[in-house]
């Protein structure tokens, strides 16, 4: 395309996509090798996902930075609407159906990539100063961050509510917010804790916690950490994965494919796999240092890096029984469609944001 100038692909991020290649394919071999129809349907996922990171790349996002805080409106209107049009499945209310097209859809995936360009438009509207934001603006930017994470708890959705929590906070910590007000809420956070677990958590989330600190994990923990074990260390053949392929193992292509990929290659397998999200997590860090002026890129950057470390730690903790079940996927690598195709968008955005970053003064060279 005409505005597609050279210069804009030669800063297109193409390591981030190098780290991310193995996860994919890893994923779709050991998904293969458990369910041919899950499989198929993922290089369905894959086919889609790459049309909207090739579509979501070209948008003119810098362009329209207006834009964002409409987007994310409609983002807590359509998480509003769950409340009162919404689907209910396994016992949740967290979708909405799609006119015309027979489906539905779930706001508090489609809110993530929204909600952090949100925080970077803010953070960009007016940077911290040099001793971090004060208690004025970090209640205004608070205020963006608590209002999705009440709307999607409310669902309920917890597991996802508090990723989107810390993901925003920590966004704020990694840009500067002052000491005191990190103490301040440290200190609440300490008082207030059993006034929450009392009367704020659900029932089935407090038999969660209970589960997770009695000396007898649930059923699915207790095959998850057989399956691991059975691994050893360079784990088995497939045929001689019992565990997964004999159907002990339950949810073995997503929410549980950690305990799979374990069994069928190891801790040598599990390692590789860690060294590739940690490869991913330090180089999307690494952009508040090369880009410590943009602060759209730094926000986009911490966020993205900050919702695939938690969704992986959750979902690996929850697997080797460390945390409760709370049926976070691993990103990019668990069977599914919206979280898989979701990622692929925030990534497509972090490129964009990459790529596009020097477009304004390319324009003005073509016009002298």
């Amino acid at each position: 395309m005409r505005f597609i100038d050279k210069r804009i692909i030669s800063h297109f991020d193409y390591l981030l996509i190098i780290y991310i290649l193995p996860l994919i394919l890893l994923s779709h071999i050991l998904i293969s090798e458990t369910n041919e129809i899950l499989a198929n349907k993922q290089l369905m996922y894959f086919t889609i996902s790459i049309v909207a990171f090739f579509v979501v790349f070209i948008l003119p996002i810098r362009k329209k930075l207006r834009l964002i805080p409409v987007l994310y409106w409609i983002g807590i209107f359509l998480l509003l609407a769950v409340e009162f049009w919404g689907v209910t499945k396994l016992g949740a209310k967290r979708w909405i159906s799609v006119p015309f097209l027979g489906t539905t859809m779930q706001p508090s995936e489609l809110i993530k990539p929204v909600y952090i360009l949100m925080l970077g438009y803010l953070i960009h509207s007016k940077p911290p100063p040099a001793e971090g934001y004060n208690l004025k603006d970090f209640m205004h930017i608070s205020f963006y961050i608590l209002l999705p994470f009440i709307l999607i708890a409310k669902e309920p959705d917890l597991g996802t509510a508090l990723i989107m929590l810390l993901v925003g906070y920590g966004i704020l910590f990694i840009v500067g917010v002052n000491w005191r007000i990190w103490a301040t809420i440290i200190l609440v956070i300490g008082i207030s804790s059993p006034f929450i677990y009392t009367y704020l958590i659900k029932d089935y989330q407090k038999k969660r916690i209970v589960d997770f600190i009695s000396e007898k994990p649930s059923y699915h923990v207790q095959q998850s950490i057989i399956a691991i074990g059975s691994g050893g260390l360079t784990g088995k053949d497939s045929q001689n994965a019992t565990q997964t392929q004999l159907k002990f193992l339950p949810i073995a292509t997503s929410d549980f494919i950690f305990a799979y990929l374990v069994e069928r290659y190891g801790f040598v397998g599990a390692l590789g796999l860690l060294f590739i999200y940690i490869l991913i997590i330090m180089h999307l860090l690494t952009m508040n240092y090369y880009y410590k002026d943009d602060y759209v890129i730094r926000v986009f950057a911490s966020g993205l890096a900050l919702l695939i470390f938690l969704n992986m730690s959750v979902n690996i903790l929850m697997v080797i029984g460390f945390a409760p079940v709370v049926g976070l996927p691993l990103p990019m690598f668990s069977y599914g469609g919206s979280s898989f195709i979701n990622f692929v968008i925030i990534f497509a955005i972090l490129e964009n944001l990459i790529a596009f970053k020097y477009m304004d003064m390319y324009n003005f060279e073509r016009k002298l």
